[in-house]
């Protein structure tokens, strides 16, 4: 057993190599570029749960981590644009993930947006295949672990900072000054760091490949539908230039 799963990492761990030695890009047909840079920041503040890849050794494979992410705090208002900014982060330090990371190393952070199933039946027309709508910003950047034992204050701000954005946009405004001490309590098992963003890549397929009329019906569709993610799909459908 030992022998066939050396035989199955080996290529496993050339293809490692070789994704270290280059810079791999999301595939984003030109029909599906975003319009501009918002749409990316947008998708990412709005669907915050991302998942976090790295690279880990020949023997482990690559590690993939969902978890929360912000917008590291800006006096200068809502970036335009991904590259340039920070995001922050924080996972289980018993996760083994954690354990992998190391200062400076390049990570993938891919946030998934509204996405919905497209049957052929919208198109009224034949011969016709289905599809999905999907929208997805992969952003690449330098990882920054905050250690707690060195840095428990940054550690805390991770934590402070994330439940303040998502309780602004998502929750009741809740006051989380009586939990202050219980974050300091769970603050060691807490795995923060800081993402410093160098690219972003990001497709919106949205039936731009279409015909208007075609586009029209499938959005109508959507519209139509009583999911509030159709919903979410027909609206940005409706944004398209």
């Amino acid at each position: 057993m030992q022998d066939v799963r050396k035989r199955w990492h080996r290529p496993f761990a050339r293809h490692l190599a070789i994704h270290r030695k280059g810079v791999k890009a999301l595939f984003v047909p030109h029909d599906y570029r975003e319009p501009d840079g918002t749409w990316a920041v947008d998708l990412a503040r709005e669907n915050p749960l991302a998942v976090l890849v790295t690279n880990g050794s020949a023997d482990d494979g690559p590690y993939a981590t969902h978890l929360p992410v912000i917008f590291q705090p800006s006096t200068e208002g809502d970036p335009e644009q991904l590259p340039g900014t920070t995001l922050l982060g924080h996972m289980n330090r018993a996760n083994p993930h954690w354990r992998s990371l190391r200062d400076g190393m390049p990570v993938l952070v891919v946030f998934t947006g509204p996405h919905a199933y497209v049957s052929p039946s919208v198109y009224e027309e034949s011969p016709a295949a289905p599809t999905w709508n999907f929208t997805s910003v992969h952003v690449h950047g330098t990882l920054r672990r905050i250690e707690p034992d060195r840095s428990a204050d940054d550690t805390l701000d991770v934590i402070t900072a994330t439940v303040r954005a998502y309780e602004s946009r998502f929750g009741r405004n809740w006051d989380m000054s009586d939990s202050i001490e219980y974050f300091r309590r769970i603050q060691p098992a807490v795995g923060a760091f800081r993402i410093d963003v160098t690219r972003a890549e990001s497709m919106f397929k949205l039936s731009q490949e279409k015909d208007q009329e075609t586009r029209k019906r499938v959005q109508h569709s959507f519209e139509q539908s009583n999911s509030r993610r159709h919903h979410e799909v027909a609206e940005l459908m409706e944004r398209l230039p």
